[in-house]
């Protein structure tokens, strides 16, 4: 009983972290419809400058703003300078040219960096708690908690009640309508990205500290999980997105924990398809109204 309540605190805490990535996908397909295959490359660019703060002056505080700095103008850049010019009618165009743009900043990344990881030593530490005899989350996995909650719930109230959230939410729903009520509908995408890409570097940043470490590739494994929980929960579904991170979470920390680090990517794939073939659309995919 010990163990499956430490792995599943655990889990709750690395669901977050998913969640807050799969987060950063919904907003992107909310604002752009497109599936920004880039985001984890992107994340890890900002994750770099801030770490290069944090060795510079020693201040998380500062890093974790310049992660937040970086992403969102990383987010600008991109949308403008790329997005913006990519014809088409269909999602298509813009996943070639994120895909392109993974490449590109991957290989950068190395060529700056190199291949090794570079140590990121956690803020907090990462030595379980106990209430009782029964170990918990360590205080790290407690700061990521409540940094994730606090990110999710003000996204939250940003999207369903604020002025700003309504024109995010209208131009990605109905934008010629949009613009024929004023909204400046570009402006929306772009702000669109830069929320997408400052809470992907935000994931990014929470993670590495957990892992081996920081290179070029240390955002691919969670996109790979957080676009599982985008597709679970639904693309268009931000509460989709929380739910389906915490599940997945706890399904990777119980399989990893009783089984094999080896299986977990097959447990999360067997969830897939078992809910796909129920709900293609997602499991809080909400319904298009028909049109003649």
């Amino acid at each position: 009983m010990d163990r499956l309540v430490l792995l599943v605190s655990t889990g709750v805490a690395r669901g977050l972290v998913i969640a807050l990535f799969a987060l950063s996908l919904v907003i992107i397909w909310r604002a752009a419809r497109i599936v920004n295959f880039a985001q984890a490359a992107m994340a890890v660019a900002a994750v770099y400058v801030a770490f290069a703060v944090q060795q510079a002056t020693g201040s998380y505080v500062l890093a974790l703003l310049s992660a937040l700095v970086v992403g969102a103008l990383l987010g600008v850049a991109v949308e403008r300078g790329l997005m913006r010019h990519v014809a088409g009618r269909t999602p298509m165009p813009g996943m070639i040219v994120a895909i392109g743009l993974v490449m590109v900043l991957q290989a950068l990344l190395g060529i700056f960096f190199g291949p090794k990881h570079r140590p990121m030593t956690p803020v907090l530490s990462e030595a379980p708690l106990y209430v009782g005899d029964v170990p918990v989350l360590s205080r790290y996995d407690l700061f990521v908690l409540l940094v994730a909650l606090v990110v999710v719930v003000g996204l939250g109230v940003l999207f369903n009640r604020s002025t700003l959230g309504l024109q995010l939410r209208a131009s990605a729903v109905a934008p010629e309508v949009s613009r024929l009520l004023g909204v400046r509908v570009p402006r929306m995408v772009t702000i669109g990205w830069m929320l997408s890409s400052a809470v992907a570097a935000l994931a990014v940043l929470l993670l590495v500290p957990t892992e081996l470490g920081l290179n070029a590739h240390s955002g691919d494994v969670l996109f790979v999980h957080a676009f599982t929980v985008a597709v679970l929960g639904g693309l268009d579904s931000p509460a989709g997105a929380l739910v389906g991170g915490l599940v997945v979470g706890v399904l990777i920390s119980l399989v990893t924990g009783y089984a094999s680090a080896g299986l977990a990517p097959l447990a999360v794939l067997a969830l897939l398809t078992c809910v796909l073939l129920v709900r293609p659309g997602g499991i809080f995919a909400t319904k298009e109204a028909r049109t003649a």
